[in-house]
């Protein structure tokens, strides 16, 4: 990672400590909506998730202190694994048959929600048919409040980077936003949107495609 870009995580990872936030256009402002971008943790001040996706965690280490300095108990040694062992069993439990495919990577609990059971195609509104299967991750999520959660945006590679990237960003806000409305703290939250730069499967064919559309969930344990 270059130094403008970690740079800019460094920013935005404290704008986001500091409990500022800044919102898309283009959304409803209704309170009733899951879907709007003013009352979660966002694109604009999630940009610091890639540090923790990419360059190694150091911002998600960041975060870690800040929660364990705020009161969020840290976890430690064998702890942490009995934990995420408990916390994945749930989670695999409250999203069977949803479309939500739960693994598990070390300590880290990956949630991949393919865009076809959370989207319309080339849509950023969450589908009401889906708000069951997160309100279950979010009942999770804060039953398990000993984690930080990184939501990520992907697409395939049809279209333009613009486009691929914004319409990312959007639905990384739309999942991360409709999880922090169910009661979660938003300093947990690092959202971002990765466009289309990394696949997990061919862009050649339309199952290919397919797959790379999605919205990944990363829950990390709190260490102290």
């Amino acid at each position: 990672m270059n130094a403008m870009l970690k740079t800019g995580a460094l920013a935005a990872l404290t704008v986001t400590m500091l409990g500022g936030c800044a919102s898309y256009t283009g959304q409803t402002n209704d309170p009733n909506d899951p879907n709007r971008t003013q009352r979660g943790a966002l694109i604009g001040a999630g940009i610091g998730a890639v540090a923790g996706l990419l360059s190694g965690g150091d911002a998600t280490e960041r975060r870690q202190r800040a929660l364990v300095g705020a009161g969020v108990g840290g976890l430690t040694g064998g702890a942490i694994g009995a934990y995420q062992d408990r916390q994945e069993a749930e989670l695999r439990r409250q999203t069977a048959g949803t479309g939500i495919d739960v693994s598990r990577d070390g300590d880290v609990i990956k949630l991949n929600l393919p865009d076809g059971v959370t989207f319309d195609f080339g849509k950023a509104d969450l589908k009401s048919q889906f708000y069951p299967a997160l309100n279950n991750v979010a009942a999770t999520l804060r039953e398990y409040n000993q984690t930080i959660v990184e939501v990520s945006g992907h697409t395939d590679s049809v279209g333009s980077d613009a486009v691929n990237q914004r319409l990312s960003e959007q639905r990384a806000a739309s999942v991360g936003n409709y999880l922090i409305g169910q009661g979660l703290q938003r300093e947990r939250f690092e959202i971002v949107g990765m466009g289309k730069r990394y696949p997990i499967a061919s862009n050649d064919t339309e199952s290919g495609r397919a797959m790379n559309r999605r919205v990944e969930v990363r829950v990390l344990p709190v260490r102290s």
